[in-house]
């Protein structure tokens, strides 16, 4: 029995994470490339890494910023057709992985940033951008609307607050994130740049 104040090797077990941050180069409006990029660095996070979670950035799915493609009339299906594909193969691929991506979509009749997460071939949740930036670069109002809602996340003995970008440079969706149990923030990055 360990001491006061003191923890047993099986509790630090449980709260190790090995987490493998995917931030490579998406292309805008590639869905199908983007996906393969997904399938292929999940599935060397596994072999290599062994990774609990793999988080990929802010609306990798499309690349980023996608801005006006968004509005095109067979983006979303387009959308649900690779979320369908990513299900499918990951759970073949690394089935114990929690897998973190970014991608946009209609809910509720409204456009949203998204950040959802899977396992195990299921989408455990997804978590819509509440902070949308609106300034030099950044354009958000004009293609999402925010959401209003934390997702936290149990995974291997760590609750994960999820959010997205802006979000954490922001008080309420950290606090919500907190007051719903998070013990870990996770947040989906992704900004606009040239060499």
């Amino acid at each position: 029995m360990p001491e006061a104040g003191q923890t047993s090797q099986s509790q630090n077990a449980a709260r190790k994470l090995r987490v493998v941050m995917a931030q490579l180069d998406f292309l805008v409006g590639d869905i199908p490339g983007n996906t393969d990029l997904i399938l292929e660095a999940t599935q060397r996070a596994w072999a290599e890494h062994q990774a609990d979670i793999v988080v990929f950035p802010e609306l990798c799915l499309t690349g980023y910023p996608p801005e006006d493609l968004l509005l095109r009339e067979a983006m979303e299906s387009r959308l649900q057709e690779a979320l369908a594909e990513m299900a499918r193969k990951i759970d073949r691929i690394a089935p114990e992985t929690l897998v973190i991506i970014g991608y946009p979509g209609m809910r509720q009749g409204v456009r949203r940033n998204l950040a959802g997460v899977l396992l195990g071939g299921q989408w455990r949740g997804e978590y819509a951008k509440q902070a949308l930036p609106n300034y030099q670069v950044f354009d958000e109002d004009r293609y999402f609307e925010p959401g209003n809602e934390p997702l936290v996340i149990e995974h291997r003995g760590a609750r994960l607050g999820i959010l997205i970008c802006e979000d954490l440079w922001d008080g309420a969706p950290v606090r919500q994130s907190a007051e719903a149990g998070a013990d870990i923030l996770v947040t989906l990055n992704a900004s606009p740049f040239h060499l």
